[in-house]
């Protein structure tokens, strides 16, 4: 019974260590994707947290037309590396390689979506509290929201002074996880048998 315990706090330890390194690499890609500012604090811890992997693999696979394809091999293989280490410890094999495709692909949306709904919550509150205030964190936040954000405020226009375009964004992501992912992780969990 305690090596369950063992193996449960494995997956944790694996899962937080994982999970924070590929929203920081996810972010790498994010960023460069909507031409944010480098030169903020935020950007630059980004890109520091990210550059010991990605500069040898920039010197193999350089970007192409604007996508940042070795953020996108990085993201990939760690987001792959994870699910096999905790597939050892759960069940003590690996996934077979399509089903490993699938769920690699379905957990990088998973967590871009969660990335997206967190930022887009955080902004909702900073604009009831202290609405204009200048942050490094809240800059970035606004670059990486307003691509998805501005297209539904051009649908949905502000009413009595509330823009309601955070909230048609954020029920549009869970749709895409509720429709698109979680078909995605039952189609990668069959196909790894």
């Amino acid at each position: 019974m305690s090596g369950n315990y063992f193996s449960q706090a494995g997956v944790f330890l694996i899962e937080v260590i994982f999970g924070l390194y590929i929203i920081a690499v996810l972010l790498r890609f994010l960023l460069a994707r909507v031409r944010a500012d480098f030169y903020n604090p935020l950007s630059q811890f980004i890109v520091k947290v990210t550059n010991p992997p990605l500069k040898p693999l920039r010197r193999i696979v350089p970007g192409y037309m604007g996508v940042d394809w070795p953020s996108i091999i990085l993201l990939v293989l760690v987001q792959g590396f994870e699910i096999v280490l905790i597939a050892l410890i759960t069940t003590g094999y690996i996934p077979a390689p399509m089903g490993l495709a699938v769920l690699t692909l379905a957990y990088i949306l998973k967590t871009t979506i969660y990335v997206y709904i967190f930022i887009i919550i955080v902004q909702v509150v900073i604009s009831w509290v202290n609405p204009g205030a200048y942050n490094p964190a809240t800059v970035i936040m606004y670059q990486l929201s307003e691509p998805i954000l501005r297209p539904a405020r051009r649908l949905i226009p502000s009413a009595g002074g509330f823009d309601w375009s955070p909230l048609v964004v954020m029920i549009a992501l869970n749709l895409a996880i509720i429709l698109l992912v979680s078909p995605l992780m039952d189609m990668g969990r069959r196909l790894s048998y």
